[in-house]
C-alpha cells in the first residue's frame, strides 16, 4: 500500500505507541484521525502534529472505544472529514486486573467492534476500496503471564480474531488485509502498570516475576515497533500474519499452520 494521501485511524493515539503509529503515517504523507479517551493529551498531541505536519493532515476525536455509539460516530466523522478510510490501527489497550472486565472490553471487544465498523467502510465486495487493519496484540498472545491473566486472555483473543477475520477477508474477497502486531515489552507507560497493586490486584504478588522476565528479555524502543507496523501496512503480501518483535530476534513471524 502506498501511504501517501491515504487515510488512517489510530485508536489510543494521544501518547505511547498509538502516537508513534500516527506520526509514522503522517511522515508518509497520510492523513490521520487520532482517537483517544484522554481529551487533554489528545489535544496536546494534535497541536504538536499541526506544527510538524500542518493542521490539515490530522484531526483528534475524543472517543471511549467501549461505547458502541461513540465508536460508530468516530467512523462516521472520519469518513466525513477525509472522505474515506484506508487504514485502521486498533491500538487502544489497558492492563488492569482489578477491573478485568474493562480490560477485556477495551482490549478485545472494542477492537472487534472497530474492525467490523472498518469492514463496513472498506470491503470491496460491498462497494469499498479495500484497505489494511493492524491489530495490536502482544507476545502475551503466545505466552502465559501470572501477573496479568485477563490482559493475556485479551491478547490471545486479539490474535485469534485477527487470523480468523483475515481468512474471512481472503475467502470473501473483502480486499482488506488484517494482521496482528505482537511486540514484547515496550518502553511506554503501560509497562508501569506492573508496579501498582491497584492495577494488578490479587496478582500483584507476581510483580517480581514479571520484573525478572522484563530484565531477561529487555525493553523495546517504540521505534522498532513502528517499523513493524509500517511493514504490516505497506507489504501487500501480508494477511493474517502474526508479527513478533523481540529484543533477541527483532521483527519475525510466527509460523502458524
Amino acid at each position: 500500500m502506498n501511504l501517501k494521501n491515504s487515510v488512517g485511524l489510530v485508536t489510543g493515539a494521544s501518547q505511547g505507541l498509538g502516537k508513534a503509529f500516527a506520526e509514522a503515517l503522517l511522515k508518509k504523507e497520510a492523513k490521520v484521525v487520532l482517537c483517544d479517551i484522554n481529551h487533554t493529551q489528545g489535544a496536546i498531541t494534535k497541536a504538536e502534529f499541526d506544527q510538524k505536519y500542518g493542521p490539515g493532515q490530522s484531526t483528534f476525536i475524543t472517543c471511549d472505544v467501549t461505547s458502541q455509539s461513540q465508536l460508530k460516530d468516530l467512523f462516521t466523522k472520519t469518513v466525513r472529514k477525509f472522505g474515506k478510510l484506508d487504514i485502521l490501527c486498533n491500538n487502544a489497550g489497558i492492563n488492569n486486573e482489578n477491573c478485568w472486565e474493562k480490560t477485556i472490553s477495551v482490549n478485545l471487544m472494542a477492537l472487534i467492534q472497530a474492525s467490523y465498523l472498518a469492514l463496513e467502510h472498506m470491503r470491496c465486495d460491498h462497494g469499498g476500496k479495500g484497505g489494511s487493519i493492524v491489530n495490536v496484540a502482544s507476545m502475551s498472545s503466545f505466552l502465559p503471564a501470572a501477573h496479568a491473566p485477563a490482559y493475556t486472555a485479551s491478547k490471545f483473543g486479539v490474535l485469534g480474531f485477527t487470523r480468523s477475520i483475515a481468512e474471512a477477508s481472503r475467502l470473501g474477497h473483502y480486499g482488506i488485509r488484517i494482521n496482528a502486531l505482537c511486540p514484547s515489552f515496550v518502553n511506554t507507560c503501560l509497562l508501569d502498570t506492573i508496579n501498582h497493586e491497584e492495577t494488578l490486584g490479587m496478582f500483584h504478588q507476581f510483580k517480581d516475576t514479571a520484573k525478572h522476565l522484563i530484565d531477561s528479555v529487555g525493553i523495546l524502543d517504540p521505534s522498532v515497533v513502528v517499523d513493524g507496523f509500517l511493514q504490516l501496512i505497506e507489504d501487500d503480501s501480508l494477511n493474517g500474519a502474526a508479527m513478533k518483535i523481540t529484543m533477541s530476534k527483532g521483527i519475525h513471524f510466527e509460523n502458524m499452520i
